[in-house]
């Protein structure tokens, strides 16, 4: 999966200006009720201001509140200029940058803002892979490293009419097996089908409905 598909379109994205008082800035945060907003240079990117950025700013300077909020600029206090991304970038690259960021802005090779993901948007693509929003049969097992498994267990599950929802594989810290999370429909054959599994060397380890 690329960034470009699960990305906010610019069109659809709050902002503000660089040279924006940092009022402006708040009161879009605090308006959209979200943690963090892009920072524009006319359509280039040039960094994000966040709720605890601004507070911090706030506290380390000795100035009057309304002075630090109508007459400081948001240029004066912006953050993450170099944590950006490319539309045609891969989607794992956003699920490293969101542990530390609220959004991850997406910027062309000219720094041009094309638009963003947020954590949000992280999350929900991360319960899609796994299926959390279909109901359905969660198997975790096991498996050699060897070349041809995951052929061989799509082999399984056809020759049992399985309809697999997700798939998900782990490497164990050994690297010489495997962990692979399925979510299959529900149907009459789930018995047969595990014993199936095991009868090939998948180890299976957990079996929840939900």
């Amino acid at each position: 999966m690329f960034v470009k598909s699960v990305m906010k379109d610019v069109r659809k994205c709050f902002f503000v200006e660089k040279d924006a008082p940092i009022k402006v800035a708040l009161d879009k945060l605090e308006e959209q009720e979200i943690d963090a907003v892009p920072v524009l240079d006319k359509d280039k990117y040039a960094g994000m201001v966040t709720r605890n950025s601004i507070y911090k700013a706030f506290f380390e300077r000795s100035i009057d509140r309304e002075e630090f909020l109508k007459n400081k600029k948001v240029s004066e206090i912006v953050i993450n200029q170099e944590l950006s991304v490319d539309e045609t970038g891969v989607f794992e690259e956003v699920l490293v940058l969101v542990q530390d960021s609220p959004i991850v802005p997406v910027v062309d090779e000219n720094m041009v803002f094309k638009g963003l993901v947020t954590r949000y948007d992280a999350i929900e693509q991360f319960q899609s892979a796994f299926g959390m929003n279909t109901k359905g049969v969660r198997i975790t097992f096991t498996s050699v490293e060897t070349e041809g498994r995951i052929a061989k267990l799509a082999q399984i599950a056809r020759q049992y009419h399985e309809q697999i929802i997700s798939l998900t594989t782990f490497d164990e810290s050994d690297k010489l097996v495997r962990r692979i999370v399925m979510k299959i429909e529900d149907n009459p054959n789930l018995e047969k089908f595990l014993k199936k599994l095991e009868s090939h060397g998948f180890r299976v380890l957990d079996v929840k409905k939900n």
